[in-house]
């Protein structure tokens, strides 16, 4: 099957991309979301992440941090954490409503091309998601501000990183259909997740009632599981959903689930370190219960709020 010209944007870039995929996938750009903000063309996002995002966390930031005080950004984050939950919220309602909770067909749910209100509804939501995903950058920048580059680990950049992408895909060439249970999962995780960095956020006092933390890595893994489940589903042979989906959700889910694992690993089973004990799930050193050196964020004089500690090997999870 030749590439179609028409399903082209202009800009060699991005008629490239379509091409390479019309070609070899036979996916064509969804042609309701192709124009819609940051849909037009993959270049504006990679040289959000390339040029801005991963130079500024990993070099640019800690440089420019190394002789200046952390930023308190208690009050900050704590909003941030706000909207994220309502944010991630609606679009978990959204994506309800678009389809999972109306109609859609959980074994197999082929594409709605239409602009019928349910298919808009969810093809929105698929869009909002990357948004989400674009504003979820800022969990990393708030390490970098707060001098915590202990954070900013691997399976941190290749997590905010590679949802980017996925989410940018999704929303351009398959914004409805089956793999939109990923997005949906993802954001209901994230309502548990941001409302636990908030609370948090608000001091030691609220510790006795976040006993709870150590679950947030295993729903995150149990989510993996379960997407990486009905991925298998595309594989129907009834099943007319593009089953190139198959290529780009299953391997990353594993990989996800695997650095996952190895930080819970090393969060929860193994050994206390030297000089450290847990108690009744409270880390302590010596110091009035303060924890510091690779905590979920900061832990000093009596305060503490952290952010997406949840991926991030270096930090413990108690």
């Amino acid at each position: 099957m030749g590439y179609n010209p028409l399903l082209s944007t202009s800009g060699p870039v991005v008629a490239t991309l379509d091409r390479w995929i019309w070609n070899g996938l036979a996916i064509p750009p969804d042609y309701r979301t192709k124009d819609w903000f940051l849909m037009e063309s993959p270049g504006y996002i990679s040289i959000l992440v390339l040029f801005m995002y991963l130079p500024f966390c990993t070099r640019v930031g800690p440089w420019l941090m190394r002789d200046r005080k952390p930023f308190d950004l208690r009050n900050t984050i704590i909003f941030y954490n706000f909207t994220q939950v309502i944010f991630s919220a609606f679009i978990f309602y959204e994506g309800l409503q678009g389809g999972w909770a109306n109609g859609y067909d959980w074994t197999c749910q082929p594409m709605d091309p239409s602009t019928s209100p349910t298919a808009m509804r969810m093809a929105r939501a698929v869009w909002l998601y990357f948004i989400c995903k674009l504003v979820d950058l800022l969990d990393t920048v708030f390490f970098v501000l707060r001098k915590k580059n202990n954070q900013v680990s691997f399976l941190h950049l290749y997590h905010h990183v590679s949802m980017v992408g996925i989410s940018w895909g999704g929303t351009r060439y398959m914004p409805g259909g089956h793999g939109t249970m990923l997005g949906l999962l993802n954001s209901f995780v994230h309502v548990v997740m941001y409302t636990y960095y908030m609370l948090s956020a608000f001091g030691p006092h609220m510790q006795k009632y976040l006993w709870w933390k150590r679950y947030l890595t295993r729903m995150q893994m149990i989510q993996f599981m379960m997407v990486l489940v009905h991925t298998l589903l595309i594989l129907q042979p009834s099943c007319t959903y593009p089953k190139v989906a198959f290529i780009f959700l299953a391997p990353n889910t594993l990989i996800f689930f695997y650095l996952f694992n190895d930080f819970y690993q090393q969060a929860y089973r193994k050994p206390s370190q030297a000089n450290g004990k847990v108690s009744n799930g409270v880390h302590t050193n010596g110091t009035n219960g303060v924890h510091k050196n690779g905590t979920n964020g900061v832990h000093q004089n009596g305060n503490s709020y952290m952010i997406s500690a949840c991926y991030s090997p270096n930090s413990k999870l108690d």
